[in-house]
């Protein structure tokens, strides 16, 4: 975590990160309306590169955890796990108490 104390935070910090958030928001709103205006004029190619896209990403995505899976080397086994029995340990509380 960059800032584990937010209240110690500089003051630019705070104001750099309502900039950022305030770029996004106009950014998106600018994105849907630049989107609804596609979709009016050009509505068949608009829908074939969306629907690309999103193939496209969900593709990536799955490559991606498949590449990790494939390329990730397998966990040693665990040898040293003591044995559990289901006998309560009653010698060892009449020991401390004797």
């Amino acid at each position: 975590m960059l800032y584990p104390d937010w209240h110690h935070l500089p003051t630019t910090a705070l104001a750099n990160d309502r900039a950022v958030g305030g770029a996004i928001f106009a950014g998106s709103v600018l994105g849907i309306a630049v989107y609804g205006l596609l979709l009016f004029y050009e509505v068949v190619l608009t829908l074939e590169v969306t629907a690309f896209i999103a193939v496209a990403l969900i593709l990536g995505i799955l490559s991606w955890i498949g590449y990790t899976m494939a390329t990730t080397p397998s966990p040693e086994p665990i040898s040293d796990i003591p044995e559990v029995t289901a006998e309560p340990k009653t010698e060892a509380v009449e020991k401390k108490t004797a």
